[in-house]
């Protein structure tokens, strides 16, 4: 609950709360709306540092494992970690704000597909043969097997 010397930042909105007893190192927790079925866990302690840790582990997986599709080639590092975030957004103010900047370079993004087609479908036409022709020459050349093998003398 806020009082009258909070700031104006650290003030909920729409009559939202914050969970009183999220004081676990975990981050400023995000803005809960009273009633919800979030609410209720938060206002259950023991309950409510269960379901932040389980929160930020689950976005702790899906960043990992974004990471570790890194070593493939494409874009299969994004998603997961892009999937990670927002799990933690839903719980964690410092997440919600560094999700949001990703959401606006999003809709800028699209914005931009939208007002130039050709070039758009051109970069990524572009870029869909490149990674094919990577996936091939890797598969081709063997070059799996060849750095093994250079890695093994």
């Amino acid at each position: 609950m806020t009082t009258a010397t909070d700031s104006p930042a650290q003030a909920p909105s729409r009559g939202a709360t914050r969970c009183p007893d999220c004081t676990d190192g975990l981050g400023q927790p995000r803005q809960i709306t009273p009633g919800s079925w979030r609410d209720r866990i938060h206002h259950k302690p023991g309950l409510a540092r269960m379901w932040r840790v389980g929160v930020f582990l689950a976005g702790l997986l899906c960043v990992a494992l974004g990471f570790a599709l890194a070593v493939l080639p494409g874009p299969l590092t994004i998603p997961p970690i892009l999937l990670g975030l927002w799990v933690w957004s839903t719980e964690f103010e410092w997440a919600r704000r560094f999700f949001a900047v990703f959401r606006r370079k999003a809709r800028d993004a699209w914005a931009h597909a939208r007002q130039h087609p050709v070039s758009s479908i051109a970069i990524t036409v572009g870029g869909l043969a490149a990674a094919a022709v990577a996936v091939w020459a890797v598969g081709h050349f063997q070059l799996v097997e060849r750095a093994r093998e250079a890695l093994d003398a």
